[in-house]
C-alpha cells in the first residue's frame, strides 16, 4: 500500500486522465484541521480556493481531473467545507459531479473511495472509520474494467456540481 506522499507521485506522473470517486462524508486531513476551523469560525478562505493551484498545475499541462462525490444531505460541517473549495476547483478545470442519494439513490456504487489513472491504473483509497487517510491500494490489471463501469454509472448519474450547489444552498 502507498502512503500519502508515494500516492501524491501518481499526480505529477499521470499521463491522460485522473478520475476519482469519493463516498466519505468525512475526511480527517491533518494539514486542513486550521482551514477548516476557520471555515467553520465564518473567517474567509485562502486565495486559492478562488483556483486551485493543485489541480491548475494538472489541468494546465492539458490533463483531465475529474471526481464524482456521493454523498447524504444534509451535508455534514465537514461536506459544507469541503464543497465549498469545489467553485475554485473547477475554475481550474477539474470537472466535478454530485450523487446525493438522499435525492436519488444510485446502484451498482462501491461503497470506498478510488482513483482511475489514464483509464488502467486503479488504486483503492483506505481510510480509518473517522476519515483519516490509512494508504492506497494498487489493484490488479483485471479490476481496471470493473472500476470503468463504476467511473460510467458515477459520472452518468452525477449532477454537475454547481447545479447541485445552487439547490443545495437555495
Amino acid at each position: 500500500m502507498l502512503d500519502g506522499t508515494e500516492f501524491g507521485r501518481l499526480f505529477e506522473s499521470f499521463q491522460r486522465t485522473a478520475f476519482r470517486l469519493e463516498t466519505l462524508d468525512l475526511y480527517d486531513v491533518e494539514e486542513e484541521a486550521e482551514e477548516f476551523a476557520a471555515f467553520l469560525a465564518g473567517e474567509a478562505m485562502p486565495p486559492e480556493w478562488s483556483d486551485n493551484p493543485w489541480v491548475r498545475s494538472m489541468t494546465d499541462r492539458g490533463k483531465t481531473v475529474g471526481r464524482v462525490h456521493v454523498l447524504t444531505s444534509p451535508l455534514t460541517d465537514y461536506l459544507r467545507y469541503e464543497l465549498s473549495a469545489y467553485p475554485g476547483n473547477i475554475t481550474a478545470g477539474e470537472k466535478i459531479g454530485i450523487i446525493d442519494r438522499a435525492a436519488r439513490p444510485v446502484a451498482g456504487l462501491p461503497d470506498h473511495d478510488f482513483w482511475l489513472f489514464d483509464d488502467t491504473d486503479v488504486y483503492r483509497m483506505h481510510y480509518t472509520t473517522d476519515g483519516r487517510f490509512i494508504g492506497a491500494e494498487h489493484l490488479p490489471a483485471e479490476a481496471t474494467p470493473e472500476y470503468r463501469r463504476y467511473q460510467q454509472i458515477a459520472e452518468a448519474n452525477a449532477v454537475p456540481f454547481a447545479e447541485y450547489w445552487w439547490q443545495y444552498r437555495s
